[in-house]
C-alpha cells in the first residue's frame, strides 16, 4: 500500500480521527505523521521514509503476529510490548488494514471507557 493510500484508510475508521504531525520540533522525528482517536496515537510513521507503520497491539498477540508475518517487527520509538511495527511496503494490503482497524479499535475502546467513567 502506499502512503496517500494509507492515510485515506486511517481517515475512513471514524470521524474521530485526526491526524498531526506533533514532532516538528524535534529533527528526527519531525515528518511523523500521527493518527489519533480520542486524543491518543493510534498509528505513525515517517513520510519520508515510508518503511514503518507503528500500531498499537494486544500484547499477546505480539510474538505470534512476528512469527507469521514477516513484514511485522518492532516498533518505531514505541514499548515493543504493546506497539507493532510493520512494513507498509511488503505487507499485505488486507493485513496493513487489519492491524490498523485493531489499533484503532483498541485506543479508542480504551479511551472511550475512561470518558465514559469522567462522566
Amino acid at each position: 500500500m502506499n502512503i496517500e493510500d494509507y492515510r485515506d484508510y486511517c481517515l475512513s475508521l471514524g470521524d474521530d480521527v485526526e491526524e498531526r504531525m506533533p514532532f516538528k520540533a524535534f529533527h528526527y522525528a519531525s515528518d511523523v505523521l500521527v493518527f489519533y482517536v480520542c486524543g491518543h496515537m493510534f498509528s505513525f510513521f515517517d513520510c519520508n521514509n515510508f518503511s514503518v507503520v507503528t500500531l498499537k497491539c494486544q500484547p499477546d498477540r505480539i510474538e505470534e503476529l512476528k512469527e507469521l508475518h514477516s513484514c511485522i517487527g518492532k516498533p518505531f520509538n514505541e514499548s515493543p510490548r504493546y506497539w507493532i511495527g510493520i512494513d507498509p511496503t511488503t505487507a499485505p494490503d488486507a493485513l496493513l488494514r487489519e492491524m490498523t482497524q485493531n489499533s484503532y479499535n483498541l485506543v479508542r475502546e480504551k479511551y472511550q471507557r475512561k470518558q465514559t467513567k469522567k462522566h
